[in-house]
């Protein structure tokens, strides 16, 4: 009978397989570069920004980057800032303690504490109202955070990945988007190129569809 361990093995490396910048569908020479980039930044543990259109692909190239690195048997937890209002994104990443708020009856664990020792994907990055920008800031910076309501320094170790469809080099000239905080995510940067921009690789979409 398989053990736990070789199950846990053999899913790992299923998704080793399923997560390789290759199984990206795209031949054309603008996704090798993407490629390219995957296969550079996975061996690293910086902060990357994936800008690209909605649809093509951020949070697959996100996955591949996390499943190809050292982080790769460690969460890989993805939060779509876009999706919550302010106050119910905080309490999503930070977590929170009883009693922090009408209807919190328990304590709650945070996506950034249970992704601890892995990856972190921010997508939309540009919705995070600037007051929660701040909060990200000091834990990229101090690499720990309190929950809503807390009082306890919870330290962790993570990557932070994100992603947005916004132009943030606008929006953090008109003040929109702190400029510290993207000088914080923009040390790797990868730009994905819309499907006009791809050549063949249409076709070739076509048909594995």
């Amino acid at each position: 009978r398989q053990s736990l361990e070789d199950e846990n093995l053999r899913l790992h490396h299923e998704l080793e397989d399923k997560f390789r910048p290759e199984n990206i569908i795209g031949n054309s020479n603008t996704m090798r570069d993407v490629y390219t980039q995957i296969h550079q930044v996975a061996n690293s543990d910086t902060t990357v920004l994936i800008r690209g259109e909605s649809g093509t692909g951020k949070e697959l190239v996100a996955r591949a980057i996390h499943h190809n690195s050292v982080r790769a048997n460690r969460p890989f937890v993805e939060i779509n800032c876009s999706a919550f209002q302010p106050t119910l994104l905080e309490a999503e990443l930070f977590g929170y303690e009883a009693g922090a708020f009408t209807g919190a009856r328990q304590r709650k664990r945070g996506l950034l504490e249970i992704a601890d020792g892995g990856s972190v994907f921010l997508d939309e990055i540009a919705d995070m109202s600037l007051e929660l920008q701040a909060k990200l800031l000091k834990v990229l910076e101090d690499r720990n955070f309190r929950r809503v309501g807390g009082t306890k320094s919870i330290k962790i170790d993570i990557r932070v990945i994100s992603a947005t469809s916004n132009n943030l080099d606008e929006l953090t000239q008109s003040g929109q988007f702190r400029s510290d905080l993207y000088y914080r995510l923009n040390v790797a940067r990868i730009h994905l190129p819309a499907l006009r921009e791809r050549g063949d690789d249409v076709v070739i979409l076509a048909r594995h569809f």
